[in-house]
């Protein structure tokens, strides 16, 4: 008898109960009064007690028959249901084996392979819960293929009384199969349909006119512009000239992945534009394939057309599901000779230096002598001004150790350099950080100063990649730049308040070029030969400056030991592997990357190495090989 039936039938008997004892109690007070009631009294209750008894057994035996009947009737339609489930319905056993199917699963799958499917994935989820028989009962989506068709199975646990006297229970699966072929049809067509927005801008656009006589720059132009329509009608989609070097395009999502797999052919199309000037023909292209209102896709596009340029141009990126994926990109940046830039970039700087209460230099974690070099410049700028400054450094590895100790013999930097306790301990909202030699969030020596302070300087020579630092009052990123020594000491020429620099500093600064540049060998342009003219002016001891690139015999002997044993891939690739556990360990690599570098025929390197549970890859190129590329896309993967 189901519990509420039985609590209803057990409320009855109680009342009834109630009021036997009520007419009980009133008989007795009555023979009481009168003893002659007593016999009457007896007799008429006597009958009282057989009538209720008997009504009780007639309301229990309709109660239990009526219960009976709607028992049957429930299973019998339960049984119903399920034999003639409009959907496939299975169940399966522990072992795998089917155990009973609807009339639908027979009419549906009856000359399919499925049932081997299903066994496969009971096996796995027998499998995976195994020894959790306390687990308590959950539903399971799947999504299987069967003959060009798309099924969802939901998967329910039932657990039963284990035959296995080891064990208390096993698990039943009761697998419904809805066809999905239709729903993600109709999901496909809506992603499909979906609008993309992407930009076209053509690279170094200034430079590539200057480059061309009067007469060619009209057939140029418009042989690009029709390269770039022609290739946006491919696709179905509509192009629009913005400014005289920016397009701006729409096209339907379901040709992205064409996009993609064609490699973007518009970026070797433009290059294949004749030209008489010595400047390439390039693009940067920019598209975004995200949800939400087409406006805020349009902003998304100028911000990644920005990450594109800071990378160096000749590329495409396309924002998704916000991740950034880029290709391309192999040509070298072309050195903009306009000093405009920097002579505003310092007129900004200096404004925003005396509007602090104080100055804050960081570079990038384990520093080198760039981002050293760079932070004394900084802090020249500053002083000039009659700012206090401080340098943040709170790591260092093989390549600073001589430098460093060269800073602490010098007295115009005691106390200067401080560690990240006293910076947190000194930064305030009018604090301006000024971040040298790098712009990746995650990169700089101490990244919670970036949440201390709104006032924000980057400056940095390095492709952008996705983690940048957005919020910057100030950005000044040159990716032709050899170095940000270079930088930083282009803006040292256009103080308002003359910064003369000491001996130092300026030794300092053409040490950060020097390594950037692996001596002047390496992404050197007119402006880096004007930048080192200007600090050997400051009278530098380039011995002494060499002395700082020095390393130790121990050292040389590892890095020495690595490139003995690089692996020579495709004839031109060098990549080794340093298997020591070590500290500076990316350091070494990044070394050894560099000398793999002097062997001829080697244009590309990678080394590997390994800091606790971190796999460092430090990867280098002087050829067509863009390993800024190949190491984003290793990264990608990790994560």
């Amino acid at each position: 008898m189901p519990n509420n039936t039985k609590k209803a039938f057990d409320t009855i008997l109680t009342k009834t109960k109630i009021y036997l004892v009520v007419i009980a109690v009133a008989l007795i007070i009555l023979c009481v009064q009168n003893i002659s009631y007593i016999i009457p009294s007896v007799f008429v209750y006597g009958l009282l007690l057989i009538y209720t008894f008997w009504t009780d057994n007639k309301n229990k035996n309709e109660l239990d028959k009526h219960i009976q009947e709607l028992t049957f009737n429930v299973d019998t339609i339960a049984k119903n249901t399920l034999i003639n489930s409009p959907f496939p319905l299975v169940i399966v056993g522990q072992d795998g084996n089917i155990t009973w199917k609807s009339v639908s699963y027979i009419n549906e799958f009856g000359n399919t392979d499925i049932n081997t499917t299903i066994s496969e994935i009971v096996n796995g989820l027998t499998q995976e819960t195994e020894g959790e028989e306390s687990k308590k009962e959950d539903i399971i989506y799947k999504q299987i293929k069967l003959d060009k068709k798309d099924y969802k199975l939901i998967i329910e646990t039932i657990k039963t009384r284990a035959r296995d006297r080891r064990k208390k229970f096993d698990n039943m699966y009761v697998i419904y199969i809805i066809d999905n072929t239709e729903v993600l049809k109709s999901l496909k067509k809506f992603e499909d349909a979906k609008t993309c927005v992407g930009m076209i801008m053509i690279d170094s656009y200034d430079e590539l006119i200057q480059s061309m006589q009067q007469e060619e720059r009209t057939l140029v132009l418009t042989e690009i512009e029709k390269k770039i329509y022609d290739w946006v009608g491919k696709f179905d989609g509509i192009a629009l000239k913005t400014e005289r070097d920016r397009f701006v395009f729409i096209f339907e999502a379901k040709y992205l992945e064409t996009i993609i797999e064609n490699k973007f052919e518009i970026l070797g199309m433009a290059k294949d534009t004749e030209t008489e000037g010595v400047i390439p023909t390039t693009l940067s292209i920019a598209i975004v394939a995200e949800d939400g209102a087409n406006y805020e896709k349009y902003k998304d596009t100028n911000s990644a057309m920005d990450l594109v340029l800071g990378r160096g141009g000749d590329q495409a990126v396309v924002k998704r599901n916000s991740k950034y994926e880029f290709f391309g990109g192999k040509t070298q940046e072309i050195e903009k000779r306009t000093k405009v830039k920097a002579r505003t970039v310092t007129t900004a700087l200096e404004q925003l230096i005396e509007e602090a209460t104080n100055i804050m230099i960081m570079g990038h974690s384990n520093g080198d002598i760039d981002s050293m070099g760079s932070s004394l410049g900084i802090y020249r700028i500053a002083k000039a001004l009659g700012k206090t400054a401080k340098i943040v450094n709170n790591t260092y590895g093989l390549t600073l150790k001589d430098f460093i100790e060269a800073v602490e013999q010098e007295k115009e930097y005691e106390g200067v350099i401080i560690d990240k306790a006293q910076a947190l301990a000194e930064v305030t909202n009018e604090t301006l950080l000024v971040i040298v030699d790098t712009h990746k969030k995650s990169y700089v020596e101490v990244p919670e100063l970036l949440t201390k302070t709104n006032k924000i300087v980057v400056i940095d020579h390095h492709r952008r990649g996705p983690d940048y630092i957005e919020d910057a009052t100030l950005m000044f990123h040159e990716v032709y730049a050899s170095s940000a020594a270079e930088l930083v000491t282009e803006l040292l020429q256009y103080t308002k308040n003359e910064a003369t620099l000491t001996t130092f500093e300026a030794e300092s600064l053409y040490a950060g070029i020097m390594v950037d540049t692996k001596n002047f060998t390496f992404k050197t342009g007119v402006r880096t030969f004007e930048a080192a003219a200007y600090l050997r002016k400051n009278n530098i001891d380039i011995i002494k400056v060499k002395k700082w690139f020095q390393s130790d015999l121990e050292s040389y002997n590892v890095i020495s030991e690595i490139v003995k044993n690089t692996e020579i891939i495709r004839e031109t690739i060098g990549i080794a592997e340093y298997n020591k556990q070590d500290e500076n360990a990316n350091l070494i690599c990044a070394k050894a990357a560099d000398e793999l570098l002097t062997i001829s025929d080697i244009t590309a390197s990678f080394v590997l190495g390994k800091v606790e549970n971190t796999v460092y890859i430090s990867g280098r190129s002087i050829g067509d090989i863009n390993v800024q590329l190949i190491l984003e896309k290793l990264r990608r993967r990790r994560t």
